[in-house]
């Protein structure tokens, strides 16, 4: 399956498993493990959502909104439980209007789920750990 680094955005092929104990990224070394949310602009955008196998979650956000910031750790908490399942990634709307503009986030937070390059969900408000949990697990293999 193909799997986007998210520390340098290089595409890896990697064997698809139940569980992982180690895997690297071909160009950076890095662990393709991490789970830390990971920051998309314009520039990375397409390139992340398109040459994804695994799901792509999307959190629309804004430094200035307060559910935002209440959810952010969830986020977070929730990202740790899908290594080389899904891929948690973040949009800043402030810094990246067009984005925000091309998928019509009206309210913010925003979820969406991209799964072959295509979006499959969308849910907006903050949600709690158990809610992003169960969105991403309706779309992992």
């Amino acid at each position: 399956m193909k799997v986007v680094c998210p520390h340098c955005f290089t595409v890896n092929n990697v064997p698809q498993k139940e569980s992982y104990k180690k895997a690297n990224c071909g160009k950076c070394k890095q662990s393709l493990l991490d789970t830390k949310p990971v920051e998309l602009t314009n520039a990375n955008f397409d390139e992340v959502v398109v040459n994804s196998d695994i799901p792509v979650i999307v959190d629309f956000w804004a430094p200035w909104c307060g559910p935002c910031k209440m959810m952010a750790p969830n986020f977070e908490r929730a990202a740790t439980q899908f290594p080389l399942k899904a891929l948690f990634t973040k949009v800043n709307t402030e810094n990246e209007q067009n984005l925000g503009a091309r998928f019509g986030i009206r309210s913010i937070p925003t979820i969406i789920v991209f799964k072959g390059g295509r979006e499959v969900e969308r849910v907006s408000g903050a949600l709690d750990i158990n809610a992003l949990a169960s969105l991403a697990s309706k779309y992992t293999n």
